[in-house]
């Protein structure tokens, strides 16, 4: 799944591929639940001469904030894939919904698993009023993180997983900062040491940072992989040290990476640095 880093890419390719100030001019849904709400018939109506004036994120959605003061936001889910067409070009069976734009291009989205979902809200609260906040955020301070920590007695990471507790953190980048921060994902939040809080503050933003800066992280060659926009493949797999990295040695000890299971999510650890 796209996390903060392959969705904040995305708004950047999105702004550069010139969206912003664009005219919506017709609606295509072709799969009906990829828009959750509203009604295809009154989002058409809602939608249409709407200019999009800007675009950004929040958390793992990407938000068109559109000229009529309405706001459409997309979740790419697992598969979801956004890109600026010709709208000459013939849509393949996985475009599941296209915005017809001014000057003959449309925006596509396309999505394999069909889990990706599209939201018209009158504000974008509607849908990520209940996000934490945003850890990249220079707001989001280390004495802030402290406060949120402070009494939590559940595992470190289905705790940073949770969006409504700190937005945009997913699987890749969880695993990543444990293994920086030298945090085994099964350890209970409330017994890490003041250091161990600094450490893990600070890893959170570098491999999220690095992720960004390289564009997101594009993990295999299927179609079903992370892509932005025109097919762009993000470049920070090489920087992964632990995720998906079963049986390779540690890049700090040597030691074989394990690959276990923390609140039934996949989890990748080195045994010796993260010490359970």
């Amino acid at each position: 799944m796209p996390e903060l880093p392959e969705v904040e890419s995305v708004v950047r390719d999105l702004h550069r591929a010139g969206l912003v100030g664009r005219e919506i001019q017709e609606l295509t849904v072709r799969w009906p639940r990829t828009l959750d709400r509203p009604s295809v018939e009154e989002a058409r109506v809602r939608l249409r001469g709407a200019r999009i004036a800007d675009v950004r994120r929040r958390g793992k959605f990407i938000i068109l904030d559109l000229s009529t003061g309405e706001s459409l936001l997309v979740h790419l889910r697992m598969t979801g894939q956004i890109d600026l067409q010709l709208a000459s070009r013939e849509p393949d069976p996985h475009h599941h919904l296209l915005l017809a734009l001014d000057h003959g291009e449309e925006l596509r989205f396309r999505d394999t698993r069909k889990f990706g979902r599209f939201y018209l809200v009158a504000h974008p609260d509607e849908i990520v009023g209940d996000l934490g906040p945003e850890p990249i955020d220079p707001a989001f301070t280390l004495e802030q993180f402290r406060t949120m920590m402070r009494g939590r007695r559940g595992t470190i990471k289905p705790l940073l997983l949770n969006q409504s507790f700190v937005a945009g953190l997913g699987n890749i980048y969880v695993d990543e900062a444990l293994f920086r921060a030298h945090i085994h994902p099964e350890r209970r939040a409330d017994t890490l040491t003041e250091q161990e809080l600094v450490v893990l503050f600070g890893a959170m933003r570098d491999v999220l940072v690095e992720g960004i800066e390289n564009r997101g992280t594009t993990l295999g060659e299927a179609s079903t992989n992370y892509l932005s926009v025109a097919g762009r493949r993000g470049n920070n797999k090489q920087n992964l040290r632990v995720f998906r990295r079963t049986g390779h040695p540690c890049p700090d000890c040597g030691t074989p990476i394990e690959r276990i299971i923390v609140g039934q999510r996949s989890s990748h650890v080195c045994p010796l640095c993260q010490p359970k």
